[in-house]
């Protein structure tokens, strides 16, 4: 574990509900967002993470221009992706996205690559399902080669090939930080491992410790393939409030409601209260009040020796001031509460 554990808030713009009970415009959702990000860097949450998705319920498909914004309002807090599809996007394009996030934010930028849960993005940008995996091993394999800045030579069947090719701007700090997530396959922990690359990890059900052997494998490949030791993250939802019970109640209506509309697609039956309450208190949706909280992911972090965790704090249409409060409690409570316990 890292001599400084990370926190870090996760969200994909969920289009939420306004105060007279009906979904929000997705700019207005966008605009939360930011305010949203400015109270994270105000209680010096070290990282905010933006997904993309292009979709009804979720107001961002372009994270780097909401982070931009976010960059210009703020000071300290890292600035990235959860996650960027690269599958469907162009390496160079994502590149000099972020190293111009960078640039702007004085090198805040991160980027976290992955394929998402969510296929929306390959029709819209013309990628077949059936080159799923190819997609992502390849531009993975280009992205790696940018983020040397050296001229980058490379071949591949789902983009043209470069030779000898500059991408501009560099990254005046020398390298972006990138991460690959990756939802429990061993070999995308281990393909993190080959390009040398730090593995966030999402868990977004059952024990988090039942992820402990990919958090091993993923040492165990770094060491074999003589590459430097690398962080590892954790990217879990969760909602703080006052009390447990609380907490429980503000969030159960509309993370039922995602989760059903999600599970419909997917062939998943409706959440029932019991396997909510069950996720809530031996599984990985971290709600409750801020020692509830903060204790359930001390007991996370311990377990999988995690150098970051990253809250999905938004889930459905739960309105923007209750995820305000959370965000609050989450940076004024929940984090030093987390650190005293882990010191």
């Amino acid at each position: 574990m890292a001599a400084k554990l990370e926190f870090g808030l996760d969200t994909f713009g969920d289009v939420t509900t306004g105060p007279d009970g009906q979904l929000k415009a997705h700019a207005a959702v966008i605009r939360d967002v930011v305010d949203e990000a400015v109270l994270a860097d105000q209680l010096g949450i070290d990282f905010i993470g933006l997904g993309e998705h292009h979709r009804a319920d979720f107001a961002i498909s372009s994270p780097e221009v909401a982070l931009a914004a976010i960059a210009g309002r703020t000071e300290r807090i890292h600035l990235g992706s959860a996650v960027t599809v690269l599958s469907s996007d162009d390496p160079v394009r994502v590149f000099q996205r972020f190293a111009t996030l960078d640039a702007v934010s004085g090198g805040r930028a991160e980027v976290i690559l992955g394929r998402g849960s969510f296929t929306e993005s390959f029709p819209l940008f013309g990628y077949r399902l059936d080159q799923y995996e190819t997609l992502f091993e390849e531009k993975l394999d280009l992205f790696a080669a940018l983020i040397s800045q050296e001229q980058v030579s490379w071949q591949g069947t789902t983009r043209a090939g470069l030779t000898n090719q500059r991408v501009f701007p560099p990254v005046e700090t020398g390298r972006l930080k990138t991460w690959i997530g990756v939802g429990g396959s061993p070999e995308s922990v281990v393909r993190a491992a080959r390009y040398g690359l730090p593995l966030m990890l999402a868990i977004i059900g059952g024990d988090a410790k039942r992820f402990r052997p990919y958090v091993d494998l993923y040492h165990r490949a770094l060491a074999e393939l003589g590459q430097p030791g690398q962080p590892v993250g954790v990217h879990s939802p969760g909602y703080v409030a006052d009390t447990d019970d609380k907490a429980r109640e503000e969030l159960w209506p509309d993370y039922k409601r995602m989760r059903d509309r999600i599970g419909a697609e997917r062939g998943w039956p409706p959440m029932g209260r019991q396997e909510f309450d069950q996720e809530a208190e031996r599984g990985s949706l971290y709600v409750g009040s801020p020692e509830t909280v903060a204790r359930r992911i001390a007991a996370t972090v311990k377990a999988l020796g995690a150098d970051r965790f990253q809250l999905k704090y938004s889930a459905g249409p739960l309105p923007h001031d209750k995820l305000m409060r959370s965000i609050e409690l989450y940076g004024s409570k929940v984090i030093p509460m987390v650190r005293d316990m882990l010191a």
